[in-house]
């Protein structure tokens, strides 16, 4: 594999490749690499092409300097239709840059104080607890689809006031928003009229829950956001609408990949199951190695707002530049033999969350969630083996697991 030929657009590379190893070409010979496109629609990137940086610190600066690298066209390459700026620009956290966003931030975080978090750890481990249950009295399952969906299922049941149907209905209109350009989304369809009658139905749902909340407000995200204001100004229906989006779509999408990724990793690295499982102590740098190991965000696309030359590459006011955080994260720059999965590995300043002012605001959540999941594992002390062939989402924007089938049994002398 050379760096000429590289094609982070090309969806194959997700799916049947190794983008692992695209990442480590890129970070040795061509840190600031210029991928040219044909737009094709397929892709989901524009006609001309994107930058793309993929060494630890190169990403880490461009997020740090939010001035020179703005947010405000949308973090998805191709997520608009193509639109100059996204849709959202300006009115979601995401999708804007200070002093808007410092502000709405501050609104936003109302939903992620501890009153709220906890009641979401109380449901998220209740639902993780009865799907785990499931999958033992079966001796197995796909982890993928009956395990993992539970963990957003609960936080996204707790921070809207949803009951677990509601909430499941509600991540797979999220997954099929972002898993679009996945032939199990679009059988029928193509792939952009998937992602557009996933939005239109989302807002649907977002829509319906507003008017329920107007009418009886409670303190859940929806009731927070019709509620807050920006110097005086009170959200509008978008901003109530988009950030809504936002939350469900980043709490829905990356978790349930990140869970069926760790758990595929603790398959590929036995030793480090049974570490983990003799050892309870060490859930800490566990949970923060599953997000290294994941980086499910693969990347953000960021625009450059005036020139700069970056490793003698010159990088134009208006290019798009997308940030590889799934390639920082395994920098053998900055990381010690960055291809082992290691749950005692410290320190492990990775950035799968991002970094700076745009750090993603359910990091906490997300944490909360994971470390769940693995401390039932443990005290429960559960080993799961391949019962078949994993299968890969179609997307080089989120990296995910739509099959894990596993074999999962119990050790005679677990607590």
């Amino acid at each position: 594999m050379t760096a000429m030929v590289i094609d982070l657009a090309d969806l194959d590379l997700f799916t049947d490749g190794d983008p692992h190893e695209a990442w480590r070409v890129l970070r040795r010979d061509r840190p600031v690499h210029w991928n040219a496109t044909g737009g094709d629609t397929a892709s989901g990137v524009g006609p001309s092409g994107f930058w793309a940086l993929t060494r630890y610190q190169d990403v880490h600066d461009a997020y740090v300097d939010a001035g020179l690298f703005s947010s405000r066209w949308g973090t998805v390459m191709g997520g608009s239709h193509r639109r100059d700026a996204d849709s959202a620009s300006g009115r979601m956290l995401i999708a804007s840059d200070d002093p808007q966003h410092r502000l709405m931030r501050q609104q936003v975080h109302r939903a992620f104080l501890p009153a709220l978090m906890d009641r979401a750890r109380r449901v998220v481990r209740d639902y993780v607890n009865a799907a785990l249950d499931r999958v033992l009295k079966d001796g197995g399952g796909d982890f993928a689809t009956d395990v993992a969906p539970e963990l957003p299922a609960g936080l996204l049941a707790a921070m809207f006031g949803l009951e677990r149907r509601d909430a499941l209905h509600l991540l797979a209109l999220t997954r099929s928003m972002i898993g679009f350009q996945d032939p199990r989304y679009h059988s029928d369809s193509t792939p952009p009229a998937v992602l557009v009658s996933s939005q239109v139905e989302i807002f649907d749902v977002m829509m319906d829950l507003m008017e329920t909340r107007r009418r009886a407000p409670s303190n859940d995200l929806v009731s927070i956001l019709l509620g807050a204001s920006i110097n005086g100004r009170r959200f509008t229906e978008d901003e109530v609408l988009y950030n809504c989006l936002n939350v469900a779509v980043g709490g829905n999408e990356t978790t349930p990949f990140t869970a069926s990724a760790a758990v595929q990793a603790f398959m590929d690295f036995p030793d480090q199951a049974q570490r983990l499982l003799d050892d309870g102590g060490l859930l800490p740098t566990a949970v923060e190695e599953i997000f290294r190991w994941t980086s499910t965000n693969a990347y953000v696309q960021r625009v450059a707002t005036r020139d700069v030359e970056l490793h003698g590459q010159l990088i134009r006011a208006g290019d798009p530049v997308t940030l590889w955080n799934a390639s920082a994260n395994r920098d053998e720059e900055k990381f010690p033999n960055p291809d082992r999965f290691d749950v005692r590995r410290t320190p492990n300043r990775h950035i799968a969350f991002g970094v700076g002012v745009h750090r993603c605001i359910g990091m906490g959540a997300a944490q909360m969630e994971i470390a769940l999941l693995l401390k039932e594992i443990v005290r429960r002390g559960i080993t799961f083996e391949p019962a078949g062939p994993p299968a890969r989402l179609r997307s080089n924007f989120m990296l995910g697991l739509t099959r894990l089938p596993v074999h999962a049994t119990v050790s005679q002398d677990a607590s």
